[in-house]
């Protein structure tokens, strides 16, 4: 690996989020009040999932640990790690906890089968903006039957909030090109953590990009995808893509390191999409120099020692691509 090998540390985070119906009191529209969290000198920062970084010699895996209930565990040193490429063991040399600020593209999915969700929609957007960085920088994309850039980079939550006010239902449904059109965006941002949230009500029925196109891209890219939604695959009158929607995220979201997060009501829908902000400030990050430096794809396993009495999950990316000279 040669000193000026860089590659974009992508972050992808994909939230797919399918409300049910709500009352005629829950749709009324009303100003939404936005009170960014003030960073926390306590706090110890985990990470959402996972991404690799090559600088240098170094490559650098961001991990999250969480519970079998999905919380996080904060408290975790450097010898409760073990770090393997391609089934060989490599010694971390780095470990750390960092909050630092992100990159984030919010894709806000505008099709005519959010007709009635477009409210809840706007609040679980408000609740993650609420807890994110304060330092974080956001675009806005919104995606029906093709996906378009509503908001360039800002750091405006206030600005960002208004555009989606704007927002109306219509036509159908293109995550996958709002996935690729978000990842391209990247090229234009401030920091190398980047992140990609998506706020959905279900599966894929309009795209140009097939999966295969997106996940390949995705590694590709060291990007992190996450999900956290409210899906109902018994509802007869959804259609085959969108009951299909889960398993579409889950696994992409498995192939990054991230996972997705499933709400049983709409209230515990937005307690997740403020927790989703404060996790994305929360993760260890450690380093190790690969024993094999040549150019190639290279598949990546995080553990954790055998003190794990606590049935704790590692997230982590599965693999990466180091570039040819």
């Amino acid at each position: 690996m040669k000193q000026n090998l860089k590659t974009a540390l992508f972050a992808v985070i994909v939230v797919a989020i399918t409300f049910p119906l709500l009352s005629a009191a829950a749709q009324v529209e009303g100003p939404i009040t936005l009170h960014r969290r003030q960073p926390s000198a306590d706090s110890i920062p985990q990470l959402s999932a996972n991404s690799i970084q090559i600088d240098a010699d170094t490559v650098r895996a961001n991990v999250t640990i969480t519970d079998a209930s999905g919380h996080l565990a904060p408290n975790l040193q450097k010898k409760n790690f073990r770090l393997f490429e391609d089934n060989v063991e490599q010694k971390i040399l780095t470990f750390s906890r960092k909050d630092v600020p992100a990159s984030i593209g919010l894709l806000f999915d505008t099709s005519g089968s959010m007709s009635d969700k477009m409210v809840a929609s706007r609040h679980a957007l408000a609740q993650f903006l609420q807890n994110s960085n304060p330092k974080d920088e956001f675009f806005l994309v919104s995606f029906n039957n093709r996906p378009e850039l509503k908001s360039s980079f800002t750091s405006d939550i206030e600005q960002l909030q208004e555009r989606t006010m704007s927002l109306k239902p219509r036509g159908r449904t293109s995550l996958l090109d709002a996935i690729y059109f978000g990842v391209a965006q990247m090229k234009s941002a401030r920091y190398d953590r980047h992140v990609l949230l998506v706020i959905s009500d279900g599966g894929d029925n309009h795209s140009r990009h097939d999966e295969t196109e997106v996940r390949n891209l995705l590694r590709e890219s060291d990007c992190q995808l996450y999900g956290l939604g409210i899906f109902d695959a018994h509802d007869a009158s959804s259609i085959t893509e969108d009951r299909e929607g889960p398993r579409l995220l889950s696994e992409l979201a498995e192939t990054t390191g991230g996972h997705v997060f499933q709400a049983a009501n709409l209230w515990e829908l937005l307690d997740l999409s403020g927790n989703l902000g404060v996790e994305l400030q929360r993760r260890y990050v450690i380093g190790y120099k690969p024993s094999d430096p040549r150019p190639d794809s290279r598949r990546i396993k995080v553990s954790l020692t055998p003190f794990n009495d606590w049935h704790l999950m590692t997230h982590a990316r599965t693999g990466y691509y180091t570039p040819q000279d």
